[in-house]
């Protein structure tokens, strides 16, 4: 006997197994689409009923208990079952359970292949512009913060070794940056899968006469997709977002991995807030960086989505394939993750406090101004390779005698290398050494400054 339950059912001849009715059944996580599942719905109908397909009337009535369906769920008062397969299916039977047949009319001219890829599409276009809004708030956020610490200088540290003396400002602007091209990949992912699937179908679109550009009108897309065959096989989008948040995630776990270490004894260059910590069941005097923590632990959950969509994809035969259900929950745990972790980060750094005199004193060791006893010697023609070797020596000295840079005598100096005058000791404080780098992209206040007020400008420029 026909499974006469499954819209599907009319071709078979046993009832779908329990087993697999639970096998099979995505309901339990695309339920969250329902809101986009309807609003797709909506635009359907409309288009139908204006290209005469079904009766404006019964159009009418469709939407109508469409609307009555989304209040519904929206208060939680419909309940949802594995026989339902999908949210597809949920809430069609929902429909026609208030319209009768009138309701199994909506899907003329649709399958659940380009209906799902619509589905996919509206929610993701509604989260890209929360999570960019999200990371709006944490360069707002950094600017601020910038501000604020313009005078604080800090080491640099490559090899995490101490480099250069740089302005504390000029740390925080350079995450700005690697947010605002994150920004960038994320736009760029939106406006290229901003594009209308439905109308293409199971994969060969549909001889009714219907009108795309009327639907992709009312969804607000503005383009509609051009081959039937990719729009349905085509998850190359929720591949692209993956990988763009996969990087926010790598941003957010470096800067993470940054404040764990200046928190801790060794550095003392950050408070972390108690709100933002955790302490330890059996240690009284500890505070962990537990939120740091997870935000550079969970960097790996988003890679393991971005890798489970990726091997989801290489082998899969064109057009649709079952196994594209399997694209949602690393899809939803993407954007959930980061959308959190971007909120509570931003949360944090709000409430972390700089040591500005314990970053000054590490900042005065290491030697960290040795490249501007070398460019000093520069301008005094000496080849770059020359002044190079001849402040190695003076460091190896140094050392050797245990004494610091500025506690080196100007004869002391002048046995390396004659021409050294008496403005060697002011050339190596560290603000004049910061503040020498005043060209664009420079760790100079005058360069960060300026990048600021670039920053504040084009943002009220939006």
């Amino acid at each position: 006997m026909a499974d006469k339950k499954k819209p599907w059912g009319g071709r078979f001849q046993k009832p779908t197994a329990k087993n697999v009715e639970k096998f099979t059944a995505s309901i339990q996580f695309d339920k969250r689409l329902y809101s986009y599942d309807i609003e797709g719905s909506i635009a359907h109908v409309t288009m139908l009923a204006g290209q005469r397909i079904i009766a404006k009337e019964e159009a009418k009535k469709i939407v109508t208990a469409l609307k009555s369906i989304l209040q519904d769920m929206d208060q939680g008062r419909i309940a949802f079952s594995p026989a339902d397969e999908d949210i597809h299916m949920a809430i069609e039977r929902e429909l026609i359970s208030r319209t009768g047949e009138t309701g199994g009319k909506l899907h003329a001219a649709r399958s659940r292949n380009d209906q799902i890829a619509l589905d996919v599409r509206l929610f993701l276009r509604s989260e890209i512009d929360n999570i960019l809004s999200a990371l709006n708030g944490l360069q707002s956020q950094l600017v601020i913060l910038a501000k604020a610490e313009i005078k604080t200088i800090m080491p640099g540290y490559t090899h995490m070794q101490k480099a250069q003396p740089v302005l504390l400002s000029h740390y925080l602007l350079a995450f700005w940056e690697m947010f605002s091209r994150d920004a960038e990949r994320l736009s760029d992912c939106r406006e290229r899968f901003n594009v209308l699937p439905l109308g293409a179908a199971a994969l060969a679109g549909t001889s009714l006469p219907i009108d795309r550009g009327q639907t992709a009108k009312y969804l607000n897309f503005p383009q509609i997709s051009k081959n039937s065959m990719d729009t349905v096989a085509d998850r190359d989008f929720i591949a692209e977002f993956i990988f763009a948040s996969s990087i926010i995630m790598m941003h957010l776990s470096r800067f993470c991995e940054d404040l764990i270490l200046w928190s801790s004894d060794e550095f003392g260059f950050v408070e972390i807030s108690d709100a933002y910590t955790t302490g330890s069941s059996i240690m009284p005097q500890k505070k962990n960086p537990d939120v740091a923590e997870l935000i550079r632990g969970k960097s790996a959950r988003v890679y393991g989505d971005l890798f489970a969509v990726m091997t989801l994809l290489k082998g899969l035969p064109m057009t649709y394939n079952r196994d594209l259900q399997e694209d949602k929950e690393p899809l939803f745990d993407a954007v959930d993750t980061v959308k959190e972790c971007l909120i509570i980060f931003t949360e944090m750094i709000r409430e972390t406090k700089f040591n500005s005199a314990r970053m000054y004193k590490a900042a005065s060791g290491g030697f960290s101004t040795a490249t501007d006893i070398a460019e000093y010697l520069v301008k005094r023609d000496v080849p770059f390779r020359k002044s190079h070797e001849i402040v190695g020596k003076i460091v190896a000295y140094c050392l050797k005698n245990k004494i610091t840079l500025d506690k080196l005598s100007l004869k002391a100096y002048q046995k390396f290398y004659e021409g050294f005058g008496a403005d060697i000791k002011e050339y190596i404080k560290l603000e004049k050494a910061v503040n020498s780098r005043k060209h664009i992209g420079g760790t100079a206040t005058a360069a960060v400054m300026g990048r600021i007020r670039e920053i504040e400008k084009k943002s009220g420029d939006k």
